[in-house]
């Protein structure tokens, strides 16, 4: 009887650890590697090395030399664990034997850009006292590594993935960081530009200058025979930058695969050596201290001739065999994926042996078209079969980022519910950018692409949200409005499960900086209208409740102390309930004994949620609203005030 495919892999994978062994434990223990270590690393290898054998074995056994880069792996890996600190060891062991400790309600996160910031890496250490006054647990501290002057896609264009800008500070600072954030219970995170690097990179010069193996590590071409046979499948990223996706070099006398910008190279991913060579990297920003990457533009990381070149099988092979690299490795290292693409597509990246963690473009952009119609019916709809995840994994639930606003929600969870979705993205582009009458927000367009009208929405939460309207028109109630606006939008954050990230500045209701205009590098960007340096006036006035940002700060933090109270918050389990009510979110938290149900008014006008969705939890039950901290009867029915919204518990 013949062998089949699993016992011939499980066979193969023995052989080929067998045989290389030896040769990784000599290198090991040439290195100054103790037995100690040797053990530890040994053990994790031979539990994860069937599935990274096959995974690696799919993408490069048919390749000449497929032994040799696996031999190189692993030698890498190995001496990757013996330098890394014993302070990341330890944690490695803690999280190991808790690998859900993500999970926690006590888990909220911040984002920043340093330079915008704070400037250094040395003056950040001084805001560690402000993070733990916001509760942070979790701060993710954007592209701050070497990159081209001028235009440098926000720092996505990476020169060195081991040398910080040196305007920011050095890569010794960032690890000292990475341990007094720890010390201070905040996890870093970082980003794993992986797609591409800047034309800057060592490998790009190199390329540049003639070395084959390095042209190899991109996607060169002569002529545009191949360039414009991909075009034909493939989608513009930036139509107001360029057009196409490649990018003639006449130093080189070659295109050049450029997704993003021209100065992005593409790194060809069906060279093992690319993968060799950023595994590598990864290791190295793991052993800095980090505690998660964000895997940048994980859909593109393949290409196949005939297809858009997104989400391809290969593209979650790759990123599966880096996981698998981290659990040898780097064992407390966790993935978060950042696909802004279809919900489905978004999904396939998520599982415990690829991205334990995920942004939720679905939410984050449902949530403001909640905003603009009051209505729930496309949020409920799509939350309720949409937010599952595999056990062990967490969304990272958010507002604003760095980036832009795209409507990703599924065209038929908008057509399930009577809404045309070509139409519905047009109305919310002109809504979020104040060219719909009534709209309370003030937005800016990004990249607008003449040929199809897609767009997608640049600005900081308080101004999408009707603050900056409010302050320029001086109208008391407006503001007042926009204030409740913005503590709903956290209060679904930090509610509906999964680790809530906040834009660091929205936490103090920062405005538009439309300032970018005047910067060349940055003028034809309007990404960065939602960048601005940090407010320090608006954080001074944080503790003063006569104030605009002290009225958002100080009932933030106590929705987030509420939050890190509640088991209930935990993982990311959620069921939405029917509030029959158009204006009105309903879902219900619970963990163990502990029971919370949701309910949140996206309505500028009063709304009544009738008594028997309060009586969920039976006849004569007390509940109690633990965001204002007093008893609600369920004989009755609730109104909810305008952006109001409530978190009931069951009185025991």
């Amino acid at each position: 009887m013949g062998m089949s495919d699993r016992e011939y892999l499980s066979r193969e994978a023995a052989r080929s650890l067998a045989r290389l062994l030896p040769r990784v434990e000599q290198s090991f223990t040439a290195a100054g590697g103790n037995a100690a270590d040797w053990a530890a690393f040994e053990q994790r290898l031979r539990r994860e090395w069937p599935r990274l054998f096959g995974l690696l074995l799919s993408l490069y056994g048919h390749q000449y030399d497929f032994f040799y880069h696996l031999e190189q792996l692993l030698i890498t890996m190995a001496n990757s664990w013996y330098e890394r600190p014993d302070w990341l060891k330890q944690r490695d062991a803690v999280r190991e034997a808790d690998h859900e400790w993500f999970q926690s309600e006590r888990m909220i996160g911040g984002v920043l850009y340093v330079d915008r910031f704070c400037g250094t890496l040395h003056r950040l250490r001084e805001f560690i006292p402000y993070f733990n006054e916001l509760g942070l647990t979790y701060l993710h501290l954007m592209p701050l590594f070497e990159a081209p002057a001028g235009n440098n896609d926000g720092g996505y264009a990476v020169s060195s993935y081991r040398r910080v800008n040196s305007q920011i500070g050095t890569t010794e600072e960032l690890a000292a960081l990475a341990r007094e954030l720890e010390c201070a219970g905040i996890s870093l995170v970082l980003d794993f530009v992986f797609n591409h690097t800047s034309d800057e990179h060592e490998w790009a010069q190199r390329a540049q200058a003639g070395d084959p193996d390095y042209q190899e590590f991109y996607f060169l071409f002569s002529d545009r025979t191949l360039p414009d046979a991909y075009e034909r499948t493939l989608r513009e990223i930036f139509p107001t930058v360029r057009r196409g996706s490649f990018t003639w070099r006449p130093d080189m006398q070659r295109w050049v695969w450029t997704t993003f910008n021209s100065f992005q190279w593409d790194l060809n991913y069906a060279n093992p050596a690319v993968f060799r060579a950023m595994a590598a990297e990864m290791l190295f920003l793991a052993n800095l201290g980090v505690a998660v990457l964000r895997l940048d533009a994980v859909p593109f990381i393949w290409k196949r001739m005939g297809t858009n070149c997104e989400n391809q099988p290969e593209a979650h092979q790759i990123i599966q065999a880096f996981n698998a690299i981290a659990r040898i490795a780097a064992p407390a290292l966790l993935f978060k994926s950042e696909a802004i693409v279809h919900p489905d597509d978004v999904l396939s990246y998520i599982s415990p042996h690829e991205c334990q963690l995920s942004y939720n473009p679905l939410l984050m952009a449902l949530l403001w078209e909640t905003l603009a119609t009051r209505e729930v019916k496309l949020l409920a709809h799509s939350l309720s079969h949409r937010f599952r995840l595999p056990a062990g994994c967490a969304w990272i639930n958010y507002l604003r980022s760095h980036d832009d606003i795209g409507w990703t929600f599924d065209d038929n969870d908008a057509r399930a519910v009577g809404i045309d979705p070509w139409g519905h993205r047009q109305f919310l582009n002109a809504f979020y950018t104040g060219r719909f009458p009534g709209s309370f927000a003030r937005g800016l367009p990004f990249q607008e692409n003449p040929d199809t009208g897609d767009a997608r929405v640049s600005g900081t939460l308080a101004s999408l949200a009707g603050l900056e309207q409010a302050l320029s028109n001086g109208d008391p109630t407006a503001i007042e409005t926009a204030i409740r606006r913005i503590l709903l939008l956290h209060s679904v954050i930090l509610s509906i499960g999964g680790i809530p990230l906040i834009y660091l500045g929205d936490e103090v209701g920062t405005l538009n900086d439309y300032g970018y205009v005047n910067d060349p590098a940055k003028a034809d960007d309007s990404r960065w209208v939602h960048r601005p340096v940090r407010n320090q006036a608006a954080m001074d006035r944080r503790h003063d409740p006569s104030t605009v940002p002290g009225r958002i700060f100080s009932e933030l933090v106590k929705l987030i102390r509420l939050r890190t109270s509640l088991p209930a918050l935990r993982d990311g389990a959620m069921e939405v309930v029917r509030s029959d009510n158009r204006h009105v979110l309903a879902y219900v938290r619970q963990t163990g004994a502990q029971r919370v149900l949701v309910l949140t008014n996206f309505s500028e006008y009063p709304q009544t949620i009738a008594g028997n969705l309060l009586r969920m939890y039976g006849p004569g039950v007390e509940l109690f609203d633990l965001v204002s901290d007093q008893p609600v009867s369920a004989n009755e029915a609730l109104v909810l005030p305008p952006y109001r919204f409530v978190w009931l518990t069951p009185v025991r």
